[in-house]
C-alpha cells in the first residue's frame, strides 16, 4: 500500500456513517470561493517575526524601521524584507519622512486579527495546566 495513502480514523472524532446534507452543501459549495485569499493572509501572520511586527505596529500606531528592529530584536536588513513583505501583501503601508521610514498596518482589519490572536493564544496558555 502507498505511504500517500491516508486511513481513515477509526475513533470517534469521524463519523460513522457517511450522509451528505444536500441542502446544507448546495447552500456552503457557492461561499467557498470567499476563502480565496485568507491562506496567504495567514501565512503571512504565522511567520513569528512578522507576527511581533504586525503586533508592535497594532500597539504603537506608527514605527520606523529602526524602531521596529529594536523592538523585535532584529537586524534593520531582516526587519526592512518582513515590513516590505507586509506591504506587498497589503497588510502594512509605509511614509517617508525625510530620511526615515514609517510603517503602519494598513487597517483595521490586520489590527483586529493580530489582537484577536493575542487574546486567544492567552487564553490557551492560562487553559495549559
Amino acid at each position: 500500500m502507498s505511504e500517500d495513502i491516508q486511513r481513515i480514523p477509526t475513533d470517534l472524532e469521524v463519523c460513522e456513517v457517511q450522509t451528505i446534507d444536500e441542502e446544507k452543501v448546495n447552500r456552503l459549495r457557492p461561499r467557498m470561493t470567499e476563502t480565496d485569499g485568507v491562506a496567504p493572509l495567514f501565512k503571512a501572520l504565522a511567520d513569528d517575526t512578522r507576527a511581533k511586527i504586525i503586533y508592535a505596529l497594532a500597539l504603537e500606531g506608527e514605527l520606523c524601521v529602526c524602531d521596529v528592529a529594536a523592538t523585535i530584536n532584529s537586524s534593520i536588513p531582516n526587519t526592512s524584507h518582513h515590513l516590505r513583505l507586509l506591504k506587498n501583501m497589503g497588510l502594512a503601508r509605509y511614509r517617508k519622512s525625510g530620511k526615515l521610514v514609517y510603517y503602519s498596518l494598513d487597517d483595521d482589519h490586520v489590527r483586529h486579527l493580530i489582537m484577536c490572536g493575542i487574546e486567544h493564544a492567552a487564553e490557551l496558555r492560562q487553559s495549559k495546566p
